[in-house]
């Protein structure tokens, strides 16, 4: 069933030309964030071959129907920045990057020029994180956090310039460091017009962030997306969380959108379907607490209450026990699913 709708017909037209896969006018298309894509960039099959290069993932996007990419701007060349543009223009798709921040000022310099080389590529916003894992993982005391505070500000810092000298943004992700106020004074204290948010849709659920209060806390400052949908369920340390397609989870997707869409206009909708095993989050362990030592006791009442009114529907997605194969083809399904449920109910 998941190699006939996914790769025998995309269910979206594989074949459709540019102006078949374009929405009505004015509304927005869904592109897609290269994470989505986890799975096939490492393997691939002989109907979905991995991408080797990011014009592999435009190309197969572009007949998937997504409007637009966020895709890695590392290591390209001149020549590839302008193959890159050259394919993004002719399908009328938009391109967001995503790059390292600089990890001291001996890195600035790689910095700068994949900066310059994106924007070549015609890139207007780059997406970063500041923190490559999970908070309640990679920190083993309140000390060690505090260190990569400091660490991720004068990262941050040493890119500021060089943003504005190449005038991109730079969209730093809530990636399951930041509580939603949290992010709002780091991007406060950077006072750039080129800095903002690359607002995740699930990340802070992990943080004990209520989904909505988290879309309208960091929309001000928000100029790139990645837009998802999740599902919960209980465990014995805690809880465990899903990407699931969209529609699949418990996001009210449509209100986080009016929200978003009212403040932000202008901002694009990037589907984040990861196909992995469920995140475990170990509320109910000391570790998980090292770095929230004043956090609220209700921020946890609040979770326990959300995740036990929403049950998941059916059994979290799992990778673990399919072949090779089978993930590649499940992951193309997720997204296939994702694509058909944007446009069928959301209107992108």
């Amino acid at each position: 069933m998941i190699r006939s709708a996914a790769v025998g017909a995309l269910a979206l037209g594989v074949a459709a030309p540019l102006k078949a896969a374009a929405p009505p006018h004015g509304k927005k298309r869904l592109g897609v964030s290269t994470s989505s894509y986890g799975v096939r960039w490492r393997n691939g099959t002989a109907e979905l071959p991995a991408f080797n290069d990011a014009l592999g993932m435009i190309e197969h996007c572009h007949r998937l129907g997504a409007g637009g990419v966020q895709i890695g701007v590392g290591g390209w060349t001149p020549e590839f920045a302008r193959q890159v543009r050259e394919r993004i223009e002719r399908y009328e798709m938009f391109l967001e990057g995503q790059i390292g921040l600089p990890r001291g000022g001996a890195d600035v310099a790689r910095f700068d020029r994949e900066v310059g080389q994106a924007k070549e590529a015609g890139v207007g916003i780059i997406r970063a994180v500041m923190l490559g894992g999970r908070r309640y993982e990679n920190f083993r005391t309140l000390a060690a956090w505090n260190e990569h505070k400091e660490r991720s500000w004068q990262s941050l810092m040493l890119a500021r310039p060089v943003m504005a000298k190449h005038r991109i943004r730079l969209a730093v992700e809530n990636h399951k460091d930041w509580r939603a106020e949290e992010m709002v004074d780091v991007i406060r204290r950077a006072d750039s017009a080129w800095i903002g948010i690359n607002l995740d849709f699930g990340n802070n659920l992990s943080l004990l962030d209520q989904p909505m209060a988290v879309v309208e806390t960091l929309a001000p400052w928000t100029l790139t997306t990645h837009f998802k949908d999740m599902a919960v369920e209980e465990y014995e340390e805690g809880f465990l969380l899903s990407e699931v397609p969209l529609g699949n989870g418990f996001f009210d997707l449509k209100a986080m959108m009016v929200v978003l869409d009212k403040v932000r206009p202008d901002v694009q909708y990037n589907l984040e379907m990861i196909t992995r095993d469920p995140l475990e989050i170990p509320v109910f362990t000391d570790q998980y607490w090292v770095t929230f030592q004043e956090l609220p006791a209700r921020h946890l009442a609040e979770s326990l209450v959300m995740l036990r009114k929403h049950p998941p529907g059916q059994p979290l997605p799992r990778v673990a026990g399919r072949s090779m194969n089978e993930q590649v083809e499940f992951e193309e399904q997720n997204n296939v699913d994702s694509f058909r449920y944007a446009r069928n109910e959301l209107g992108l």
